[in-house]
């Protein structure tokens, strides 16, 4: 029997990102809930998955209730500089093929943390390119310590994340890496965002796939994690530069460029 495992993560992949619940015994369970915490160490079953699903309990989508008291309790317990840069995190402009959550932050890095995600959608538009082969995501973490940290120089640091399925055309070119560090150096630069200390890596990886396994033969991605200090406690320009990288990293056009078929 011929499983197609890249089918069947994507389509849980959706629905983990969207929080969906199915019936179970009478009761609504969210899918969330039924995927261990660790998952099998068995080195077939875990090269079938891909690294957001192996890495899942670090980028889970929380609920609207659960944000909603997360916010709450946030509110009380942080200092109002680190409330009014969470609060600003949301009033970023977007592009409409991006759409941003909230996660759950890693915890104790920071006495006070707070975590987005955002993933690059698919509509059913003439934005995205036809020949697009793979999903973007990325995450952004907001870490704040009232007493400063020596090695941020600073009391706001911000860590970022993004992976992304790339093609082969794309993928072969030696000066990848470069490129889409030079993104994250522009995104930041050309935005009103205020920063320093800005240090991180890009990786460009293949997967070659053998046997009776689901999926291209081979895949490319493109991970990129960096960090860097904010100067002030209004990241609005700092999600709005993040989701820019995503954009080129995703492979999608320009605002207001349509693809001609």
């Amino acid at each position: 029997m011929h499983i197609d495992y890249s089918d069947i993560v994507g389509i849980l992949r959706h629905m983990l990102w969207m929080g969906y619940s199915i019936p179970l015994h009478g009761r609504s369970v969210s899918i969330i809930s039924m995927i261990p915490k660790t998952l099998p160490s068995n080195p077939l079953f875990s090269a079938r998955l891909p690294l957001w699903l192996q890495l899942w309990d670090s980028f889970v989508r929380v609920t609207d209730s659960e944000a909603t008291v997360h916010a709450s309790a946030a509110a009380d317990a942080a200092p109002q500089f680190f409330a009014d840069a969470v609060e600003s995190l949301y009033q970023a402009q977007l592009r409409p093929e991006i759409s941003v959550g909230t996660i759950r932050p890693p915890q104790r890095l920071a006495p006070y943390s707070h975590a987005i995600g955002l993933e690059v959608m698919h509509p059913e538009t003439d934005i995205v390119t036809p020949d697009s082969e793979g999903d973007a995501f990325g995450r952004l973490i907001i870490l704040h310590d009232p007493q400063g940290e020596e090695t941020w120089n600073g009391q706001l640091r911000l860590v970022a994340y993004i992976q992304a399925d790339m093609d082969d055309a794309v993928a072969g070119d030696p000066l990848l890496p470069d490129v889409a560090w030079e993104w994250l150096r522009e995104g930041l630069g050309d935005s009103t965002a205020t920063f320093t200390n800005l240090g991180g890596t890009v990786t460009s990886t293949t997967s070659v796939r053998f046997g009776d396994i689901g999926g291209p033969p081979r895949a490319y991605q493109l991970e990129l994690r960096a960090s860097w200090t904010a100067e002030d406690n209004n990241l609005a320009p700092h999600v709005a530069a993040f989701a820019t990288v995503l954009a080129s990293v995703a492979g999608l056009p320009p605002e207001g460029v349509r693809m001609i078929r």
